[in-house]
């Protein structure tokens, strides 16, 4: 009489299976806590920080042109370098800036231009 069939591999193999599948499905799957993050702070808008006058956009000044600069440097005012020129200039772009008031003032020569750029009625670079 033939032996009945060993119910061992059969018992082992569902042990394992079922073991593998209670891997899956005992750890816990959430999704992770959000991290706050703080929102940088606003920033002032800056206050006008110049005094004296300034130029208009047709090229003339506000008020009595001061005479305490002596060269055209990094520094002196807008209505400083009209005076030292000697000329009205022929181009004025006044805007608001990051940093206040900006200003170019453009003078053609014949053979060069020259273009200086104020902030806050302090010229900053000169590109000729």
């Amino acid at each position: 009489m033939p032996r009945p069939p060993c119910p061992l591999p059969r018992l082992g193999a569902l042990v394992v299976l079922a073991w593998g599948l209670s891997a899956c499905t005992s750890v816990e799957t959430r999704a992770p806590e959000p991290v706050p993050v703080a929102a940088p702070a606003p920033r002032p808008a800056p206050a006008p920080t110049f005094a004296g006058p300034v130029l208009t956009s047709d090229g003339t000044c506000t008020g009595p042109v001061p005479t305490t600069a002596s060269t055209i440097e990094p520094g002196i005012g807008e209505c400083d370098l009209v005076r030292l020129k000697g000329k009205a200039p022929t181009d004025v772009l006044v805007g608001e800036g990051r940093s206040g008031r900006e200003v170019q003032v453009l003078y053609t020569e014949p053979g060069a231009k020259e273009l200086y750029f104020f902030i806050n009625n302090r010229l900053d670079r000169i590109v000729k």
